[in-house]
């Protein structure tokens, strides 16, 4: 174990190094003609909605004006990411109506894991859409239109991906938290410790199946600081002793952290094994946790409070939602003003946040290797 440590810390040196001795005035920027997604409702710009039940108001306000499939009041760091590369939000693979895939597809479901569950979207809100079955979604997708592309007239392109942009596209891994929350929920720490490397190893096939299939370019995030969502501080009974210097649950985080521990170990490794690869190491953990530590300095309310919602008396009642208590109905509405919070529904983040966080991964200050998204098919 402490021989990977030292790896990892030799690597990430290493990799600082070369990006400053070439200098970012010196990479060219990259053309990534289309973006695939693969995750969960972190990044689901509506495939839940169409695979489940959609996503309803006030979902959407803050941004498009009405419900459009992502959980929360506007974009999500996808959106943003999609924004910067110059590109349309991406279309949801399972959405049939109104959809282009001429820059891309996203295959991310919410309630999504890496590694198939033994459990239901009814049950438990995991969703059937795990990664493998994402990666077999997309392989099917890469056939399919280039099938169709090379077959059908040039005026029925437009809605197409063309076939040589696969290889200079960018592939987008934003999954994991779901895995973590089912060993929360299953209260064994020691099985979920054991269940780790064959987490990130399934998301490891999976970089390395569309590695062999042409891609080149992997933008990977770890996982954020679970103990920090409010719905965990919300629907527990909680010790002081439990909370760490920001008031999110110690014990939460520690799984978030050994997860990202040995995610990026395993990233480190797949540059190894993959020549041609270029693998991005994105700190989503640390980047939201900066923004909960700093809310108040970065203009936010408390991380801890939710906008859209009712949690009062121990009374909780999901955003959207509608219940009677004591012979009165309640609905669970949004607050006035979504861009003063960071959490949208106390386990989706705000449109304001969402920006947040985007804009400083964006710039590469949470990569390793260090360098910007538009630079990220360089390998250091």
């Amino acid at each position: 174990m402490e021989n990977v440590k030292v790896f990892s810390i030799i690597i990430a040196v290493f990799s600082v190094l070369s990006v400053e001795s070439v200098g970012l005035k010196d990479l060219k920027t990259c053309n990534f003609g289309a973006v695939y997604n693969f995750g969960d409702s972190n990044s689901d710009t509506g495939g839940g909605s169409a695979a489940f039940w959609p996503a309803g108001k006030p979902c959407g306000e803050t941004f498009f004006g009405r419900p459009v499939g992502r959980g929360c009041d506007g974009r999500l760091i996808i959106d943003f990411i999609a924004e910067h590369l110059g590109l349309p939000h991406l279309s949801p693979y399972l959405d049939s109506i109104g959809t282009s895939f001429r820059y891309g597809a996203n295959f991310a479901i919410g309630g999504s894991t890496i590694r198939p569950q033994n459990e239901s979207m009814s049950l438990n809100g995991v969703s059937p859409f795990s990664l493998d079955i994402q990666i077999v979604q997309f392989d099917q997708f890469k056939d399919r239109t280039g099938h169709f592309y090379n077959r059908s007239y040039p005026r029925h392109h437009r809605n197409l991906p063309r076939p040589e942009d696969f290889s200079k596209a960018l592939y987008i891994f934003d999954i994991g938290q779901n895995d973590i929350a089912a060993g929360l929920r299953k209260k064994n720490d020691s099985a979920f410790h054991a269940s780790v490397p064959d987490i990130v190893d399934q998301l490891a096939k999976a970089v390395q199946n569309l590695y062999e299939h042409g891609a080149r370019t992997f933008w990977v995030h770890n996982t954020g600081p679970i103990g920090c969502l409010p719905v965990s501080l919300h629907y527990h009974d909680i010790k002081p002793e439990e909370l760490d210097e920001q008031g999110c649950l110690k014990a939460q985080n520690a799984y978030s952290m050994e997860f990202n521990r040995q995610l990026k170990a395993r990233v480190i490794k797949l540059r190894e094994e993959l020549p041609h690869a270029a693998l991005t190491y994105v700190d989503i953990y640390a980047a939201k946790y900066e923004l909960i530590g700093n809310a108040k300095k970065q203009g936010f309310v408390e991380a801890a409070n939710i906008c859209c919602g009712f949690h009062e008396d121990e009374i909780q009642v999901y955003c959207g939602h509608k219940q009677n208590i004591n012979g009165t109905e309640i609905y669970a509405g949004s607050c006035e003003n979504p861009s003063d919070f960071i959490s949208w529904d106390g386990v989706h983040y705000t449109e304001a946040a969402n920006r947040w966080v985007a804009h400083r991964i964006i710039n590469g200050s949470f990569s390793d290797p260090p360098l910007p998204i538009k630079h990220a098919c360089h390998i250091p």
